[in-house]
């Protein structure tokens, strides 16, 4: 890499480059477009994000731009080695050293760099190496990817210009050229031209000793005979012609020299508290704090817009020959980089406390309640807002680092906190966290998901089809990171099947955890027994009636107008609600709709789908009720755009709002069985056929004693035995009274009886069943929300919690 082009203002640097392009008609075997280049490109790079090593610069993101551009964001520290000569011997050792680290780790990651040279290796004040740029080779697939070569001639082995690819050996040759180049402080082959360079390389093939015939060639061989003995041993065996005696870099560690070097200097941390957080975290803030890649590289001539009729040929002759146009030069790879400024960054966090980076989680932070302030108000700022402020959200990923650091012993911590929002940065392990997950298991790593099974088939069908708008998951890396997600899902599960729709539950997880396929695996193997339990089995079909009748009680109970008109016009929720529930709404929305939705399921239990659900249909309500069956079916076909944050909001509210027995399901996975005062072994005929929702004893009781105030009890039983034992301020309405014709709440004879069931929940009480369900079904028709029975009748009550009835002295 060439000097930046910026002056240096952190250790974040980018540059840029075009992927090659198909032709207009190119196709696959599959008859669709193939995948652009620079989308290719995008999936293979996210891997390089996970390497981490003190001589490695650590890639931080890649962004794929328009017409095949991709932009790399990395550490870049330092400066080239070729702008650091001379150096003493001793230092050129420790460079040796350090260079033959580097290259061991990403050996070890079973990738080469092959386009080392000095520009690519980076120097601090205290000598310390960071090999940049090490992952070009790799990303464009052996550079098929793009128009450009790459790799510096001068430094290319023999192997290399005759074709030979992907030998880690082939960047011990370049290492060897670059360590003789410092020892002997020449350049070699330095005033000759490409053709000639390589033509002197080749020649090196019939010589046994490549170091002295280079020393001959360019008059230091008095200097190669003085050499120190173990140092031009390593040369040698760096330079060796053969591949199969050529050293590996782990050879070159374990060499002898090394034994007595001298330790470098140790590392100082940066007086800026900022520069001391992970790279990644920076570059997020970065980001929030206003920062543009695009827009820098723009500034500084790196990108550059060509108007495309300049781009067009003057003639074309017939035999296809172009002419007068200049070929355009975008193709080729600017070795340029632009550091990208922390300036705005730290003006905008230059106002937070010191202590604000070392939050206590277990201890009295009275003395911080200046912030704590500001964050109790920002807290009810919408959540995009929230987002994208950098001042709360590095409170936020500060906080969130150390509890993950604690977990799972600070598992409550982080779902307390969890509750109020999710730093996008750390999603991915926080959903982990909330679903119990504990990652390096080794569990996913065992299951074959290479064997051919009966729905691989199916499983390469769906893939393509898979939340294609997104690049990362529409990368081949990507294809095949989620065809292994399926496989190991399935064969762990020999009790379930695939069924259409897992593909789209899988994605959210794998692009949340598209480095670590582990945890996307543990997540989604937790999240479905949690919310979709028993909905892949082979035949499901009474797991997902009930779900769905369930839904459409709970869509009674809260919106029983909208409820009676789909039910009047026969659009039942198996005609739109399977793939909702299915695919926990990742098939219906993309994928940023969907994160948030997510957020406040996982904190909440089996019922929490039915409330998104709900609160999909109370947006559209006012459509749905002036709609007839046919235009119910094309908007439900084709669904409006839904205000995700309303969506969240309501279904929060929704779900805390309603008792917990109301949701109650046979087929979901529980801690333990219904007691006698729970709902409990109700019949998918009976939950079919009742409109409203059944609640517990335990819940009409918790609702007396915690909140009457949102409760009104009617009692259905006649006035002689209402008189013997009833509810407190519960309404007795003998069901003998009642005239069920007559679709008027002021039929009953009541005062104020629609203030009384308004905004509240209304408990039928009963001694028969039946006349619950028929007055119930009264109280819907005249357009009561809220409406529940109770749970085997009054009966219960006196078995239960005698203490709360009023008795006729």
């Amino acid at each position: 890499m060439s000097p930046c082009v910026s002056k240096c203002g952190s250790n974040l640097a980018a540059y840029t480059f075009f992927a090659r392009s198909h032709s207009a008609d190119t196709c696959g075997t599959n008859g669709l477009p193939l995948t652009p280049n620079s989308i290719s490109i995008f999936g293979l790079a996210q891997f390089l994000k996970t390497i981490n090593h003190p001589n490695l610069c650590e890639f931080v993101d890649i962004i794929r731009g328009k017409h095949e551009r991709t932009i790399i964001v990395s550490e870049c520290v330092g400066e080239p080695l070729s702008q650091r000569l001379p150096l003493s011997a001793e230092v050129s050792l420790q460079i040796f050293h350090q260079v033959a680290a580097g290259l061991d780790h990403i050996h070890q990651q079973g990738l080469v760099h092959h386009n080392v040279e000095p520009e690519n290796i980076l120097l601090d004040g205290a000598h310390r190496v960071k090999l940049f740029n090490y992952g070009l080779f790799y990303i464009t697939n052996s550079g098929s990817y793009v128009s450009f070569p790459i790799g510096n001639v001068r430094y290319m082995s023999p192997e290399r210009l005759l074709g030979g690819r992907n030998n880690i050996k082939s960047d011990v040759w370049s290492l060897g050229i670059i360590m003789v180049e410092l020892f002997f402080q020449i350049n070699l082959w330095g005033n000759l031209k490409i053709a000639q360079i390589i033509r002197k390389i080749l020649s090196l093939c019939n010589t046994k000793n490549v170091l002295e015939k280079i020393a001959r060639e360019h008059k230091f061989h008095d200097k190669y005979l003085e050499m120190d003995g173990g140092i031009r041993d390593l040369l040698e065996s760096c330079l060796s012609i053969s591949v199969r005696e050529r050293f590996l870099p782990g050879d070159v560690l374990n060499h002898e020299i090394f034994k007595e070097l001298p330790p470098l200097e140790e590392k100082k941390k940066p007086s800026n508290l900022l520069l001391r957080c992970p790279l990644k975290q920076i570059y997020y803030l970065w980001q929030l704090a206003g920062g543009d890649v695009q827009a820098e590289l723009k500034k500084e001539g790196l990108i550059r817009t060509e108007a495309p009729i300049l781009l067009m040929p003057n003639v074309i002759l017939l035999n296809g020959r172009v002419c007068g146009s200049p070929k355009s030069q975008s193709h080729l790879f600017d070795n340029r980089i632009v550091h990208l400024s922390l300036g705005n960054l730290n003006e905008r966090l230059s106002k937070i406390s010191k202590l604000a980076y070392y939050p206590l989680i277990h201890t009295d932070t009275t003395h911080l309640s200046l912030f704590r302030k500001k964050e109790e108000r920002e807290e009810y700022l919408p959540l995009v807002i929230r987002e994208k402020d950098t001042e709360y959200q590095f409170h936020r990923v500060v906080l969130f680092r150390r509890l993950l650091v604690g977990y799972p012993f600070t598992r409550d911590l982080i779902v307390k906190e969890a509750q109020k929002d999710i730093p996008p940065l750390l999603r991915g392990e926080v959903w982990a966290c909330l679903l119990g997950v504990l990652d390096n298991t080794g569990i996913y790593e065992k299951i074959d998901k290479v064997t051919a099974t009966s729905t691989d088939r199916q499983i390469e069908v769906d893939i393509p089809r898979c939340h294609q708008y997104d690049e990362l998951l529409s990368s081949p890396v990507g294809h095949r990171k989620l065809k292994r997600l399926l496989k190991a899902w399935v064969t762990s599960h020999p009790q379930y099947v695939y069924w259409q729709g897992l593909d789209s539950l899988t994605a959210p997880f794998l692009y949340l955890n598209f480095n670590n396929e582990e945890r996307a695996f543990l997540s989604l193997y937790k999240f479905i027994p949690k919310y979709l339990h028993w909905f892949f089995l082979k035949d499901n079909s009474a797991v997902i009636k009930e779900y769905l009748s369930k839904f459409s009680q709970l869509t009674t109970f809260h919106e029983p107008q909208l409820a009676k008109h789909l039910t009047t016009i026969n659009f039942i929720p198996e005609l739109f609600a399977i793939p909702w529930f299915l695919t926990m709404f990742s098939h219906v929305f993309p994928l940023h709709k969907i994160i948030h939705l997510w957020d406040k399921l996982m904190l909440g239990d089996s019922s929490y789908p039915l409330f998104i659900g709900i609160s999909i249909l109370k947006q559209l309500k006012n459509t749905l009720l002036s709609s007839g069956f046919n235009e119910c079916i094309l908007l439900f076909s084709d669904l409006p755009d839904i205000v995700m944050e309303t969506c969240v909001i309501d279904s929060q509210k929704l779900y805390l709002c309603t008792p917990k027995s109301l949701t109650y399901r046979k087929y979901v996975s529980r801690e333990r069985d219904p007691g006698q005062f729970d709902v409990q072994d109700i019949e998918l005929e009976d939950l079919k056929r009742e409109m409203c929702p059944r609640i517990s004893a335990n819940d009409l009781v918790d609702l007396l004693q915690n909140n009457p105030n949102r409760l009104c009890v009617i009692d259905l039983r006649n006035s002689t035995d209402f008189r013997r034992a009833h509810l407190a301020n519960s309404i007795n309405i003998p069901f003998t009274s009642v005239l069920l014709g007559d679709k008027r709440l002021s039929a009953l004879g009541v005062s104020n009886l629609e203030a009384s069931v308004s905004n509240h929940v209304v408990v039928i009480v009963s001694s028969l069943h039946e006349n619950a369900i028929l007055f119930s079904n009264f109280l819907i028709d005249c357009g009561v929300s809220g409406v529940c029975i109770l749970h085997c009748g009054f009966n219960i009550l006196h078995s239960f919690c005698p203490n709360v009835l009023e008795t006729s002295q």
